[in-house]
């Protein structure tokens, strides 16, 4: 799925988007913008880089980012709610995760998390990338555009891979990271 079938199938509803990078350092936003017409559809983006960022300018979950770093499944569906909501728009999507060289809060290289998160529904889904780190970056971005276009004409009962909005772990996890 291409960043422009992704912002047709969101202009042919009348729908929004906006995105939060991690890994993906604003890949995902350049390839969004570098469409004719994207701003129909595309809000804006947040890149929260830092893991201070996304509880800051995203408003994930402090306690969360503490107890289990940026690199998290969890974090990754805040990101996506936190970007949505505060950037006006119908559907959030985020990335975060390892590009490496080396592992982060304990997870390998090529651990990624793409998220979406809309009006009604929102996924989570986790990746395991092989590859150098412009090899992950761009399967990552690429990866996050596939989950909202399948979330948008399927629905996301049927793509959902990950952790819900309501499945946290505090919830005894269900769902969480099962394939």
């Amino acid at each position: 799925m291409t960043a422009a079938e992704v912002l047709r199938l969101l202009d042919g509803r009348g729908l929004t988007l906006a995105v939060a990078e991690s890994l993906t350092g604003g890949l995902l936003a350049a390839e969004l913008t570098a469409v004719p017409g994207a701003s129909r559809t595309f809000r804006g983006s947040v890149t929260a880089y830092a893991t201070e960022l996304k509880h800051v300018l995203l408003g994930v979950d402090a306690g969360l980012l503490a107890a289990r770093g940026a690199v998290d499944p969890q974090v990754a569906l805040e990101m996506a709610e936190g970007v949505r909501s505060r950037l006006g728009a119908d559907w959030g999507v985020a990335t975060t995760g390892v590009a490496g060289p080396a592992p982060q809060d304990g997870k390998p290289v090529g651990t990624v998390y793409v998220a979406v998160a809309g009006p009604e529904s929102s996924a989570v889904h986790p990746l395991r990338l092989e590859g150098g780190r412009s090899e992950i970056r761009a399967a990552s971005a690429d990866a996050a555009l596939a989950l909202l276009e399948r979330t948008l004409t399927a629905g996301v009962a049927s793509v959902t891979t990950g952790v819900r909005a309501k499945d946290r772990e505090e919830d005894g996890g269900k769902g969480c990271l099962q394939p």
